[in-house]
């Protein structure tokens, strides 16, 4: 999608000679003279599916979803964990250019008056997801000086803990301007076809809000005071928020995860240089989830898998014309023509794409009345809720709707099937469960194998932050550990702990990014 604005974010501008008199409109974006908020809110949330996009894959990557394919090489990095600034570098320029563009819709919705309320408030939700996004990949970011335009070209950095905070406060404002516009009993821009998340659901919008206010303060527990630690009566959310802005298969309007994994818009396959790993597999195949690994992956329980940093070409690469991670019943996308009939994760090019499921909602709730975060919860009943959750999600078709296919339309009695055969197994049967870690470690697992290929970085820091799922330190055997074969880490673990700053900064903003960075001893505030 076209951008409005150029994007002065963090410090990292790139000066051309080549550019001129295209950047005279745009010397500062913050300040643009033709953009209005109900333009400004869309072309941004679209953005933030391949902003999250991006993170899915980086997570799947180190997180042990996915491993690389046989007859590839040159993976470097990606199998040793010896970063360079290089290294995934554009989730940094991406996601500040995205909420640049939040932070121009904030502008033009204050200078626009109370009426613009809803976009204002909407504009600071997503403006929050992708902080916390940047604090989880990076610890200490640019923020309270970050988004000035040509204003601050070096900003300072804020530690993740003030930030977290400070989260929490634009969180509590977002709730409260939805709540003031919608009492203001005069004129009220509503969202509507400008919001490809909800379609101007405010109520929506708030449990959002809630959520990831949540999600905040379980990540860090004990370690952030927060000014307001309630929640808005909106509660939580009990469905999948998903970015739609009316995906079709044509040129540059498909799901990003689509146009990654499965099929460009012409029908040439995408990235076969990557299948999923021997450890997450088997959580499907050894743990009686029959169901949720059919739905996943291809050819299933005969998918081909690797573990990380093992190069034979032994290990077959994909299947020509075949998607890894999607379904194979007989709905199944097996082809670039069809548009999408199929369940799993890679649904189609017309599927909406994922800001956070229900079930990590659920698991969210789950983890704080277990901790006390959130009184009156049933930590036991949240924590089914949430397993029940990522089976509805996985039945769903590109739509929302449910699977003609009648093996796929019951994600309930598969649910059912999944809690008996695994009666007594205290990573699925909470009620065997005898200690809070035992109950941590259940939630915590249950999260990672629903965040598979949907949100895979959320598993990836649920792991840095509690060391679930429990993996066998120094292993070799891709079935206890997802740690490469060829890591570098000096970690217990033998995995990272968290990416470089890019070049740009080093380059760009030197006196204030944080120097002595190492990608095994330098870790997340919220880290184990």
């Amino acid at each position: 999608m076209k951008k409005i604005s150029i994007a002065f974010f963090a410090g990292a501008v790139m000066l051309a000679s080549s550019c001129t008199k295209k950047l005279d409109i745009n010397d500062n974006p913050n300040q643009s003279t033709s953009a209005t908020p109900q333009v400004m809110l869309p072309q941004a949330v679209a953005a933030t599916a391949s902003v999250l996009n991006a993170y899915n894959s980086y997570g799947a990557q180190v997180g042990g979803y996915m491993a690389n394919a046989g007859g590839y090489g040159g993976f470097g990095s990606n199998v040793t964990y010896n970063w360079s600034s290089s290294d995934y570098s554009g989730l940094w320029a991406n996601t500040y250019d995205n909420l640049n563009d939040y932070q121009v819709t904030i502008n033009l919705a204050e200078a626009g008056g109370s009426e613009l309320g809803y976009f204002n408030a909407a504009a600071r939700i997503m403006k929050a997801i992708g902080f916390q996004l940047l604090v989880d990949t990076y610890n200490d970011v640019p923020y309270t000086d970050a988004l000035q335009g040509v204003t601050n070209l070096t900003p300072s950095y804020n530690t993740g803990t003030d930030i977290y905070k400070m989260l929490g406060e634009e969180l509590d404002k977002a709730i409260a301007l939805i709540n003031e516009t919608a009492a203001n009993g005069g004129e009220i821009k509503a969202l509507g076809s400008s919001d490809p998340l909800f379609n101007g659901d405010m109520n929506k919008w708030k449990q959002l809000a809630n959520t990831i206010k949540l999600r905040l303060m379980v990540r860090s527990a004990g370690k952030v005071q927060f000014s307001n630690t309630s929640f808005d009566d909106a509660g939580f959310l009990s469905t999948d928020a998903l970015i739609n802005p009316g995906y079709t298969r044509d040129n540059g309007k498909q799901n990003p995860e689509w146009n990654s994994w499965a099929y460009t818009y012409t029908g040439s396959t995408t990235n076969r240089a990557w299948m999923p790993t021997d450890w997450m597999w088997s959580f499907y195949y050894m743990k009686a989830d029959d169901p949720r690994g059919y739905a996943v992956y291809l050819a299933f329980p005969n998918t081909v898998s690797n573990t990380l940093g093992y190069e034979s070409s032994n290990v077959a690469s994909s299947p020509a014309g075949s998607a890894w991670f999607s379904h194979v019943n007989k709905d199944a996308v097996a082809d670039a023509a069809s548009s999408g009939n199929s369940i799993g994760v890679l649904k189609g090019p017309n599927a909406g794409f994922p800001v956070i499921t229900a079930a990590e909602s659920y698991f969210l709730q789950a983890e704080a009345a277990l901790t006390g975060l959130i009184a009156g919860g049933d930590a036991e009943a949240l924590f089914n809720d949430g397993i029940l959750a990522s089976y509805k999600y996985l039945y769903s078709t590109p739509n929302g709707g449910v699977s003609s296919d009648a093996a796929w339309n019951n994600p309930e009695a598969d649910y059912d099937y999944y809690i008996t055969e695994n009666a007594g197994n205290k990573l699925v049967d909470f009620s065997a469960t005898t200690t809070p870690a035992e109950q941590l470690e259940a939630i915590i697992t249950q999260k990672y194998i629903a965040m598979n290929m949907v949100n895979s970085q959320e598993g990836y820091f649920e792991y840095l932050r509690t060391g679930y799922p429990t993996i066998v330190n120094g292993s070799h055997d891709g079935l206890e550990t997802f740690a490469s074969l060829q890591s570098v880490s000096t970690r217990a673990d033998k995995l990272p702990a968290r990416i470089l700053y890019p070049n740009s900064e080093n380059s760009y903003n030197p006196n204030n990014v944080p120097k002595g960075i190492d990608p095994f001893t330098s870790k997340i505030f919220w880290s184990k």
